[in-house]
Protein backbone atom coordinates (compact mmCIF):
# COMPACT_ATOMS: atom_id res chain seq x y z
CA UNK A 1 0.00 0.00 0.00
CA UNK A 2 2.53 1.87 0.89
CA UNK A 3 6.23 2.87 1.48
CA UNK A 4 7.24 4.00 4.89
CA UNK A 5 10.21 5.45 6.10
CA UNK A 6 12.22 5.37 9.60
CA UNK A 7 14.85 8.30 8.44
CA UNK A 8 13.23 11.06 10.14
CA UNK A 9 14.01 14.04 12.92
CA UNK A 10 11.13 15.78 13.62
CA UNK A 11 11.36 19.59 15.14
CA UNK A 12 9.11 21.59 16.54
CA UNK A 13 9.04 25.50 15.74
CA UNK A 14 7.80 26.59 19.04
CA UNK A 15 10.27 25.00 21.31
CA UNK A 16 13.28 26.16 19.55
CA UNK A 17 11.45 29.41 19.12
CA UNK A 18 10.88 29.30 22.96
CA UNK A 19 14.70 28.57 23.78
CA UNK A 20 16.03 31.55 21.83
CA UNK A 21 17.50 29.29 18.72
CA UNK A 22 17.58 28.51 15.18
CA UNK A 23 15.30 25.47 13.94
CA UNK A 24 18.71 23.01 13.39
CA UNK A 25 19.05 21.70 9.91
CA UNK A 26 21.35 18.81 11.14
CA UNK A 27 21.72 16.50 13.81
CA UNK A 28 25.14 18.15 15.28
CA UNK A 29 23.55 21.37 15.17
CA UNK A 30 20.26 19.40 17.12
CA UNK A 31 22.59 18.28 19.85
CA UNK A 32 24.48 21.67 20.05
CA UNK A 33 21.12 23.24 20.84
CA UNK A 34 20.11 20.83 23.38
CA UNK A 35 21.43 23.06 26.70
CA UNK A 36 19.22 25.94 25.01
CA UNK A 37 16.31 23.80 25.29
CA UNK A 38 16.46 22.26 28.10
CA UNK A 39 17.57 25.96 29.73
CA UNK A 40 13.91 27.00 29.16
CA UNK A 41 12.20 23.65 30.43
CA UNK A 42 12.05 21.96 27.01
CA UNK A 43 12.82 18.43 26.59
CA UNK A 44 15.46 18.08 23.74
CA UNK A 45 14.56 15.01 22.41
CA UNK A 46 11.25 12.64 22.63
CA UNK A 47 11.60 9.30 22.78
CA UNK A 48 8.94 6.33 24.05
CA UNK A 49 10.41 3.88 26.44
CA UNK A 50 9.96 1.19 24.33
CA UNK A 51 12.64 -0.88 22.86
CA UNK A 52 12.19 -0.45 18.93
CA UNK A 53 11.74 3.29 19.33
CA UNK A 54 15.20 3.14 20.85
CA UNK A 55 16.48 0.56 18.10
CA UNK A 56 14.38 2.55 15.04
CA UNK A 57 16.46 5.38 16.55
CA UNK A 58 19.62 4.04 16.37
CA UNK A 59 19.41 2.46 13.34
CA UNK A 60 18.50 5.99 11.89
CA UNK A 61 21.65 7.31 13.56
CA UNK A 62 23.57 4.70 11.94
CA UNK A 63 21.97 4.94 8.33
CA UNK A 64 22.46 8.99 8.65
CA UNK A 65 25.62 9.14 10.47
CA UNK A 66 27.92 6.06 8.42
CA UNK A 67 28.19 5.78 4.61
CA UNK A 68 25.65 3.29 3.56
CA UNK A 69 28.20 0.29 2.46
CA UNK A 70 28.51 0.63 6.85
CA UNK A 71 24.97 0.27 6.98
CA UNK A 72 25.06 -2.92 5.05
CA UNK A 73 28.07 -4.37 6.05
CA UNK A 74 26.60 -4.50 9.16
CA UNK A 75 22.90 -5.71 8.80
CA UNK A 76 23.53 -7.33 5.29
CA UNK A 77 26.45 -9.07 5.55
CA UNK A 78 26.75 -9.42 9.44
CA UNK A 79 30.54 -8.17 9.33
CA UNK A 80 31.47 -8.59 13.01
CA UNK A 81 35.01 -6.27 12.39
CA UNK A 82 32.57 -3.82 10.69
CA UNK A 83 30.19 -3.46 13.76
CA UNK A 84 33.08 -3.31 16.12
CA UNK A 85 34.52 -0.42 14.03
CA UNK A 86 35.63 3.60 13.71
CA UNK A 87 32.13 4.14 12.09
CA UNK A 88 29.91 2.55 14.33
CA UNK A 89 31.63 3.44 17.32
CA UNK A 90 30.73 7.01 16.28
CA UNK A 91 27.10 6.09 15.81
CA UNK A 92 27.23 4.73 19.08
CA UNK A 93 28.37 7.64 20.49
CA UNK A 94 25.72 9.84 19.14
CA UNK A 95 23.38 7.30 20.63
CA UNK A 96 24.53 8.20 24.02
CA UNK A 97 23.99 12.04 22.92
CA UNK A 98 20.36 11.04 22.00
CA UNK A 99 20.31 9.27 25.56
CA UNK A 100 21.39 12.37 27.66
CA UNK A 101 19.16 14.35 25.12
CA UNK A 102 15.91 11.80 26.03
CA UNK A 103 17.14 11.12 30.15
CA UNK A 104 13.53 12.57 31.08
CA UNK A 105 11.32 11.55 28.27
CA UNK A 106 9.31 9.33 29.88
CA UNK A 107 6.41 8.53 27.85
CA UNK A 108 5.25 5.13 26.43
CA UNK A 109 4.08 5.32 23.10
CA UNK A 110 6.07 6.99 19.92
CA UNK A 111 2.37 9.02 19.19
CA UNK A 112 2.84 10.43 22.90
CA UNK A 113 6.68 11.50 22.07
CA UNK A 114 4.92 13.03 18.71
CA UNK A 115 2.61 15.24 20.62
CA UNK A 116 5.28 16.51 22.57
CA UNK A 117 6.92 17.82 19.56
CA UNK A 118 3.26 18.94 18.34
CA UNK A 119 2.82 20.93 21.42
CA UNK A 120 6.34 22.41 22.12
CA UNK A 121 7.09 20.50 25.21
CA UNK A 122 10.36 19.12 23.56
CA UNK A 123 12.39 19.91 20.71
CA UNK A 124 12.35 16.88 18.68
CA UNK A 125 11.90 13.39 17.78
CA UNK A 126 13.55 10.92 15.25
CA UNK A 127 10.75 8.80 14.44
CA UNK A 128 9.28 7.22 11.20
CA UNK A 129 7.30 9.59 8.24
CA UNK A 130 3.98 7.90 10.01
CA UNK A 131 3.90 10.85 12.55
CA UNK A 132 3.21 12.70 9.87
CA UNK A 133 -0.30 11.74 10.92
CA UNK A 134 -0.30 12.96 14.12
CA UNK A 135 1.07 16.56 12.84
CA UNK A 136 -1.91 16.63 10.37
CA UNK A 137 -4.42 15.55 13.04
CA UNK A 138 -2.75 18.35 15.34
CA UNK A 139 -3.85 20.77 11.83
CA UNK A 140 -0.04 21.32 12.02
CA UNK A 141 1.87 22.34 8.52
CA UNK A 142 5.17 21.59 7.53
CA UNK A 143 7.66 23.88 7.52
CA UNK A 144 5.43 26.37 9.55
CA UNK A 145 4.85 24.25 12.34
CA UNK A 146 7.37 22.04 12.22
CA UNK A 147 10.13 20.67 10.17
CA UNK A 148 11.34 17.67 8.78
CA UNK A 149 15.11 16.25 8.40
CA UNK A 150 15.15 13.12 6.25
CA UNK A 151 18.54 11.48 7.62
CA UNK A 152 18.74 13.85 10.28
CA UNK A 153 20.02 16.74 7.55
CA UNK A 154 23.47 14.55 7.01
CA UNK A 155 22.79 11.59 4.47
CA UNK A 156 19.09 12.17 2.85
CA UNK A 157 18.37 8.46 2.53
CA UNK A 158 15.03 6.55 3.26
CA UNK A 159 14.51 2.76 4.43
CA UNK A 160 12.02 1.18 1.96
CA UNK A 161 9.41 -0.63 4.75
CA UNK A 162 5.40 0.03 4.23
CA UNK A 163 2.33 -1.47 5.21
CA UNK A 164 0.66 -4.20 3.23
CA UNK A 165 -2.25 -6.65 2.44
CA UNK A 166 -1.93 -10.22 2.60
CA UNK A 167 -4.63 -12.40 0.76
CA UNK A 168 -5.06 -16.14 1.81
CA UNK A 169 -5.06 -18.71 -1.23
CA UNK A 170 -8.93 -19.51 -1.57
CA UNK A 171 -10.10 -22.20 -4.41
CA UNK A 172 -13.28 -20.81 -4.77
CA UNK A 173 -13.44 -18.53 -8.11
CA UNK A 174 -15.76 -15.68 -6.84
CA UNK A 175 -13.73 -15.21 -3.25
CA UNK A 176 -10.85 -15.21 -6.09
CA UNK A 177 -12.28 -12.10 -8.18
CA UNK A 178 -13.78 -10.25 -5.02
CA UNK A 179 -9.51 -10.73 -3.36
CA UNK A 180 -8.34 -8.86 -7.14
CA UNK A 181 -11.06 -6.13 -6.92
CA UNK A 182 -10.06 -4.96 -3.13
CA UNK A 183 -6.42 -5.15 -4.44
CA UNK A 184 -6.61 -3.11 -7.38
CA UNK A 185 -9.09 -0.61 -5.36
CA UNK A 186 -6.33 -0.08 -3.01
CA UNK A 187 -3.34 0.53 -6.33
CA UNK A 188 -6.01 2.94 -7.81
CA UNK A 189 -4.77 6.51 -8.51
CA UNK A 190 -7.30 8.42 -5.94
CA UNK A 191 -6.49 6.08 -3.23
CA UNK A 192 -3.20 5.65 -2.90
CA UNK A 193 -3.36 9.85 -2.94
CA UNK A 194 -6.17 9.73 -0.01
CA UNK A 195 -4.77 6.95 2.17
CA UNK A 196 -0.53 8.16 2.10
CA UNK A 197 -1.77 11.67 2.70
CA UNK A 198 -3.83 10.67 6.17
CA UNK A 199 -1.14 8.01 6.60
CA UNK A 200 1.83 10.24 5.98
CA UNK A 201 3.72 7.36 3.74
CA UNK A 202 4.68 7.60 0.10
CA UNK A 203 2.89 5.87 -2.30
CA UNK A 204 3.83 2.76 -4.10
CA UNK A 205 2.88 4.14 -7.18
CA UNK A 206 5.10 6.58 -9.35
CA UNK A 207 2.44 7.89 -12.19
CA UNK A 208 0.00 9.30 -9.47
CA UNK A 209 -0.24 13.34 -8.85
CA UNK A 210 0.90 14.02 -5.48
CA UNK A 211 1.49 17.95 -6.01
CA UNK A 212 -1.07 18.24 -2.69
CA UNK A 213 1.10 16.63 -0.48
CA UNK A 214 3.07 18.52 1.97
CA UNK A 215 6.47 19.92 2.03
CA UNK A 216 7.98 16.26 3.94
CA UNK A 217 6.28 14.05 1.98
CA UNK A 218 7.75 16.09 -1.04
CA UNK A 219 10.94 15.96 0.23
CA UNK A 220 10.53 12.18 0.16
CA UNK A 221 9.20 11.44 -2.89
CA UNK A 222 12.47 13.52 -4.42
CA UNK A 223 14.37 11.20 -2.53
CA UNK A 224 12.60 8.27 -4.29
CA UNK A 225 12.96 9.45 -7.45
CA UNK A 226 16.38 9.76 -7.37
CA UNK A 227 17.17 6.27 -5.66
CA UNK A 228 18.30 7.52 -2.54
CA UNK A 229 17.05 4.04 -0.36
CA UNK A 230 18.11 1.71 1.79
CA UNK A 231 16.51 -1.53 2.42
CA UNK A 232 14.13 -2.56 5.99
CA UNK A 233 16.00 -3.99 8.79
CA UNK A 234 13.34 -6.47 8.87
CA UNK A 235 14.46 -7.37 5.28
CA UNK A 236 17.97 -8.19 6.00
CA UNK A 237 18.34 -9.56 9.79
CA UNK A 238 15.90 -12.33 11.76
CA UNK A 239 13.34 -11.54 14.21
CA UNK A 240 15.76 -13.45 16.81
CA UNK A 241 18.26 -10.90 15.56
CA UNK A 242 16.08 -7.86 16.35
CA UNK A 243 14.82 -9.05 18.99
CA UNK A 244 18.44 -9.14 20.86
CA UNK A 245 19.16 -5.81 19.34
CA UNK A 246 16.10 -4.79 20.83
CA UNK A 247 17.01 -5.87 24.26
CA UNK A 248 20.45 -4.10 24.08
CA UNK A 249 18.82 -0.78 23.38
CA UNK A 250 15.95 -1.11 26.16
CA UNK A 251 19.19 -1.65 28.35
CA UNK A 252 21.74 1.03 27.10
CA UNK A 253 18.86 3.96 27.17
CA UNK A 254 17.67 2.86 30.92
CA UNK A 255 21.17 2.44 31.72
CA UNK A 256 23.91 5.79 31.21
CA UNK A 257 26.77 3.53 33.34
CA UNK A 258 26.65 1.65 30.22
CA UNK A 259 29.21 3.36 28.18
CA UNK A 260 29.14 3.28 23.75
CA UNK A 261 32.31 1.28 24.31
CA UNK A 262 30.02 -1.63 26.38
CA UNK A 263 27.33 -1.43 24.06
CA UNK A 264 29.07 -1.38 20.58
CA UNK A 265 31.14 -4.66 22.11
CA UNK A 266 27.89 -6.22 22.48
CA UNK A 267 26.48 -5.43 19.34
CA UNK A 268 28.90 -6.67 17.70
CA UNK A 269 28.74 -10.23 19.23
CA UNK A 270 25.03 -9.61 18.04
CA UNK A 271 25.65 -9.09 14.78
CA UNK A 272 28.60 -12.03 14.54
CA UNK A 273 25.93 -14.50 15.79
CA UNK A 274 23.36 -13.75 13.27
CA UNK A 275 21.55 -15.79 10.75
Amino acid sequence: MNIHSWQWLWLSHKAFDDAGVAVPTNWDEFVAAAPALEAKGILPLAIGQQSWQQTGLFNVLMASLTPTEVFMGVYQDKNEEIAAGADVARVFKAAADARAMAKNSTVQSWNEATNLVITGKAGGQIMGDWAQGEFSVAQQKAGTDYECLPGLGVTEILGTGGDAFYFPVLKDEAQQKAQAELAALLLKPEVQVNFNLKKGSLPVRGDIDMSSANDCMQKGLGLLAEGKILPDTNLLITPDTTSQINDLFAEFFADASITPEAAQARFAEIIAAAD
